[in-house]
């Protein structure tokens, strides 16, 4: 009977696309629906900007006013969603929620295909971008779920937890 989770487009209040994520990840959380409503994101994009001649780089929302949902579409998370305060509705004609193709996710870049890691606790890896690079250091824990590395490296000659992403490492 379970069926594949699929993503969905929201449309939320403007401005409240980061209150109406927080709400439904609690509600997935005190129901335990992890099964069912598996990841909800609001597209970002760094962007520069130059005020008073600094620049700075600035997280701004690709789609203002959505929320994506990749869920299993049933009553229950139907319900969950679509009363979650901040949503207005789901995207689809009427009130019939329609997922996002294949081609959809792809082009919007939602899922990128994602990279496996061959790095394990206690090996050696070298840094290879961010402020660290070039830094060597030996892996303490491997975060799949978040896709991070804490590597212990060498910062003013005192080993330090770094935290990384699986970008940023590779094997020695």
């Amino acid at each position: 009977m379970s069926q594949e989770a699929l993503w969905y487009v929201v449309h939320t209040y403007s401005g409240y696309e980061n209150k109406v994520k927080a709400n439904i990840e609690k509600i997935v959380e005190n129901r335990d629906m992890h099964d069912q409503i598996h990841e909800i994101i609001v597209p970002m994009l760094d962007t520069l900007e130059v005020k008073n001649g600094q620049k700075k780089v600035v997280q701004k929302k690709v789609y203002p006013g959505y929320v994506l949902i990749k869920m299993q579409m049933n009553d229950d998370t139907w319900y969950v969603v679509r009363n979650t305060r901040g949503v207005t509705s789901f995207v689809g004609p009427g009130s019939k929620p329609v997922a996002l193709t294949e081609e959809e996710v792809a082009t919007m870049g939602i899922e990128a295909p994602r990279r496996i890691i061959e790095i394990s606790e206690g090996e050696t890896v070298i840094v290879t971008n961010g402020p660290f690079e070039h830094s060597a250091g030996i892996v303490k824990e491997v975060n799949d779920s978040k896709r991070t590395v804490i590597v212990m490296l060498s910062v003013f000659g005192r080993e330090t937890p770094v935290e990384l992403d699986f970008t940023q490492v590779q094997r020695m």
